[in-house]
C-alpha cells in the first residue's frame, strides 16, 4: 500500500493534500528520515526538527515560483523529499547520490549551494534586489537558525535588509542549539522570548488572533498590527528586530502546523522586512536525538527504533587526530596558565570539550562568529596569553583577512589548529578543507606545518606555543595511522624528515600522505623500484637543503599532499627547488585537482584522485618506467584498479613537466 509521501513528486502535490492528511505527511517524513540516516549516517536532529516548518512552508509558497532559502543546510531532508528526490533519497552522503546540504546543480529548488552558516540572508537579500530590477513579483524566504543568525555575515545582511525596507520574509528556526548550545548575547536575548510569563501570553495573543483572523486577505495587516501591539506589550518595548526595520511577529510553536500554516499566511501578505520567531525542538519524534542532539547533530550510522551509534565493524587505526590534539592541549593546558582555546561553536567537534570542562575561564566558544575567533584570539595574543584556534580548516577560509590583520601583520604568538584539513567524505565540497595552504602560505611570518601521526602532532603543539609566532597545524578527519616508523627526528622549524632513503625517485609528502607513501615505496620495492620517503612536516618554511639534495641524486621527485595542488605544497617544493637555478631532477605534485571534489566516503575519495597507497605506486612506477630503462624492475606488475575505471586518473601539476630556461638545460 502506497505511502502519502509515494505521491508526493514536487511542492505542488503538498499543497493538494487535505488538512487531515499533513500530519501522516510529517510522520512519513520522520520515518524516512530516520531510516536513511540509519543506513548512510547524517544530520539527524537538526532534520527532525525542521519537519513540520518544511511541511507548512511548501504549504503557504508556492516554491515553482518563490524562493526559500535555508542557512547552514542541514536541516533541508525533509524539503528534499518533498522536491521530487524520494526516489534518490537513499542514496543521500553516498558517493554519486544526493547531497546532505541544498545543491543548486541537484535539484531547481535548491536556489543556492550552500554548508556554511550566516550565508541565507545576504543571498536571499540579493534575490530580492533582483526581483526589484527585473519588475518580477515573488516571494522570498530565508530561513535561519539561532545559532546562525549570532554570525557577522548573516548580522550584516539584517542590517541592511532593514535599511532598505524591501519585502522579504526571515524565518527564525530557534531550537537554542547549532551544534552545541547557543552562545551569546543574542541567545541571551531569545531566551526573554521562551521564558514561561512571557512564552505562554504570546502563545494566547496569537491563538485569540488566528480564532478572530476573518480570512487571509484585507483584514491581516490590521490583525497582524494588533497582535504586535500586544506582543511589545508583553516585552515591555519594541524587540531588537523592530528598531532595526524588521516586523517581529512569535513565537510561534514550530510542531503545530495549523497554527504555523495560519500565521505564515497571515505574514505572506505583509509588506517590508518580516521575521517570523519559530521555537522548534531538535531531534523532534526521537527520544536519544531529543535527549541529546549534539550527540545526534552529525551521526554516522545509527540503529533504529533506539538511535544509538552503530558498533564499529573492524579495529580502527588507533585514535583520531581530533583526539589526540584534545590530549596534547589539556597536558600543555596543565603546564602553562598562559593558554586559552578558542572555538566558534565546535567545543565537540574540535576536540575542547575537556579542555573547557577543566578551565572553563581559559576557554572561549565565541559562536558562529570564525573572523571574530581569530582577531578575538589576536587580542588575548598581544595582551601576553597563547591563544589556540581550534577551527576547520573549511571554517577557516572566513577568517582570511583577520589572519592576514590581526594575527600575521601583529607579529603575535597564536595557533590556528585546523580539524578536518583535506577530503571530510560525506559532507562534500562544502566541508572540504583543502585549500588552506593556498591561502596561508604567502603570508609573512606564518608558519604552516602537518603531521604524520599522533605524536608528531603533540610535538608540533608543543613547538607552536612556545615559538610566539604564528602557526597553522592542519590534520585530517582520520584516525592517526599505526606504522613502526624509524626513529623519530626532533622537531625542529622548517626542518623535513628522511623516513627511508631510496636512489630511483623520491616520495615528499606532507601531513596525511606520508603513511600511504610509506606504504607506497613498500609496494614499489617489490617491484623492484627503490623510493626515498620524506615526512615533509613544513610547507613555510619548507626544508629547501634536504629537497636540493634529493633532487641532485635521484631523477624523480613526487610531491604528495590532501590538498589542492594548485598553490599547495608541491607549488612550496618547486618554487625552493627553482630558486637558485635550474631543477635537477623531473618533479610531479600529486594532489587535488583543481576542481570541487563531491562527497563520498574518504578512502574512496582518496583513491579515485589517484591518492590510494596503490595508486601513488602504480604512477610512480610509471614515471619511473618512463626514464629510458635507466632500472631494470621485478617481474611482478601493478595490479588493476577494483571496482572500474576510477574517477579521475593521477592529477600531476602542468609545472612539473620538463621546461626550459633561459640559458640553463631542461628541468
Amino acid at each position: 500500500m502506497g505511502t502519502i509521501l509515494d505521491g508526493i513528486n514536487g511542492p505542488a502535490d503538498v499543497r493538494r493534500l487535505s488538512a487531515e492528511q499533513l500530519p501522516q505527511l510529517v510522520a512519513e517524513l520522520r520515518e524516512e528520515i530516520c531510516r536513511v540516516v540509519a543506513a548512510n549516517g547524517g544530520h539527524l536532529a537538526s532534520n527532525l526538527g525542521a519537519v513540520e516548518l518544511t511541511v507548512a512552508l511548501h504549504r503557504v509558497f508556492d516554491l515553482d515560483r518563490d524562493a526559500l532559502l535555508w542557512d547552514v543546510g542541514h536541516q533541508t531532508y525533509a524539503h528534499k523529499l518533498l522536491t521530487g528526490r524520494h526516489e534518490q533519497f537513499h542514496t543521500l552522503r553516498q558517493e554519486g547520490g544526493l547531497s546532505g546540504f541544498p545543491n543548486r546543480f541537484e535539484s531547481p529548488y535548491d536556489p543556492v549551494t550552500t554548508g556554511h552558516a550566516g550565508t541565507a540572508l545576504s543571498t536571499a537579500l540579493g534575490l530580492v534586489c533582483a526581483d526589484v530590477l527585473a519588475g518580477r513579483r515573488r516571494h522570498v524566504v530565508a530561513v535561519v537558525g539561532d545559532g546562525a543568525l549570532t554570525n557577522g555575515v548573516a548580522l550584516e545582511a539584517l542590517n541592511h535588509a532593514g535599511a532598505l525596507g524591501k519585502d522579504i520574509l526571515v524565518v527564525l528556526n530557534d531550537n537554542r542549539m547549532s551544534i552545541g548550545r547557543t552562545m551569546g548575547a543574542i541567545a541571551q536575548y531569545l531566551d526573554r522570548f521562551r521564558t514561561a510569563r512571557f512564552y505562554n501570553k504570546a502563545k494566547w495573543e496569537l491563538r485569540r488572533f488566528l480564532r478572530s483572523l476573518p480570512g487571509i486577505g484585507g483584514h491581516a495587516e490590521a490583525a497582524l498590527g494588533q497582535l504586535k501591539e500586544s506582543i511589545k506589550v508583553a516585552v515591555g518595548s519594541e524587540t531588537l528586530f523592530d528598531q532595526i526595520g524588521f516586523r517581529m511577529f512569535g513565537p510561534v510553536d514550530g510542531h503545530r502546523l495549523d497554527e504555523l500554516i495560519a500565521l505564515l499566511n497571515a505574514v505572506k501578505q505583509l509588506s517590508g522586512p518580516i521575521l517570523l520567531h519559530v521555537l522548534t525542538q531538535k531531534g523532534r519524534g526521537s527520544a536519544a536525538a531529543a535527549s541529546d542532539p549534539s550527540r545526534y547533530h552529525s551521526a554516522g550510522p545509527v540503529v533504529l527504533p533506539v538511535c544509538e551509534p552503530e558498533p564499529a565493524n573492524g579495529a580502527k587505526e588507533g585514535p583520531s587526530y581530533t583526539a589526540v590534539f584534545s590530549d596534547a592541549l589539556c597536558r600543555l593546558g596543565e603546564e602553562r596558565e598562559d593558554i586559552v582555546a578558542i572555538t566558534a561553536a565546535m567545543e565537540g567537534g574540535t576536540g575542547l570539550g575537556e579542555f573547557a570542562r577543566r578551565w572553563p575561564q581559559r576557554f572561549f566558544d565565541v559562536g558562529i562568529c570564525e573572523s571574530h575567533a581569530v582577531t578575538f584570539a589576536g587580542g588575548l595574543a598581544i595582551a601576553g596569553h597563547r591563544p589556540v584556534v581550534a577551527i576547520y580548516s573549511t571554517f577557516l577560509q572566513r577568517s582570511y583577512d583577520q589572519v592576514f590583520h590581526d594575527l600575521c601583520l601583529q607579529r603575535v604568538g597564536a595557533v590556528l589548529c585546523m580539524d578536518r584539513a583535506g577530503l571530510v567524505g560525506a559532507d562534500g565540497p562544502t566541508h572540504h578543507g583543502v585549500f588552506d595552504i593556498a591561502f596561508l602560505r604567502h603570508l609573512p611570518g606564518i608558519v604552516l606545518a602537518a603531521p604524520k601521526d599522533g605524536a608528531e602532532l603533540e610535538a608540533l603543539l608543543r613547538a607552536a606555543v612556545a615559538s610566539g609566532r604564528v602557526w597553522a597545524i592542519r590534520f585530517p578527519k582520520a584516525q592517526v595511522p599505526a606504522i613502526s616508523w624509524p626513529e623519530e627526528a626532533p622537531v625542529e622549524l622548517g626542518q623535513a624528515e628522511l623516513l627511508r632513503e631510496g636512489s630511483h625517485a623520491a616520495l615528499v609528502a606532507y601531513g596525511s600522505m606520508v603513511a600511504p607513501a610509506w606504504e607506497a615505496a613498500d609496494l614499489l620495492a617489490r617491484r623492484g623500484i627503490d623510493a626515498a620517503v620524506v615526512n615533509a612536516r613544513f610547507v613555510k618554511p619548507v626544508d629547501a637543503a634536504l629537497l636540493a639534495s634529493l633532487a641532485s641524486r635521484v631523477p624523480l621527485l613526487v610531491t604528495l599532499e590532501e590538498h589542492a595542488v594548485a598553490g599547495g605544497f608541491g607549488s612550496a617544493v618547486l618554487e625552493a627547488l627553482s630558486a637558485h637555478g635550474p631543477v635537477p631532477c623531473r618533479v610531479e605534485a600529486m594532489g587535488i585537482p583543481d576542481r570541487f571534489v563531491e562527497h563520498g566516503p574518504r578512502e574512496a575519495l582518496l583513491a579515485g584522485l589517484g591518492l590510494s597507497a596503490r595508486d601513488i605506486a602504480d604512477h610512480v612506477a610509471e614515471l619511473v618506467r618512463a626514464e629510458k630503462g635507466t632500472f631494470s624492475f621485478s617481474a611482478e606488475q601493478p595490479s588493476a584498479p577494483q571496482g572500474g575505471e576510477k574517477v579521475n586518473a593521477p592529477f600531476s601539476a602542468a609545472l612539473s613537466a620538463p621546461v626550459e630556461k633561459p640559458g640553463g638545460l631542461p628541468r
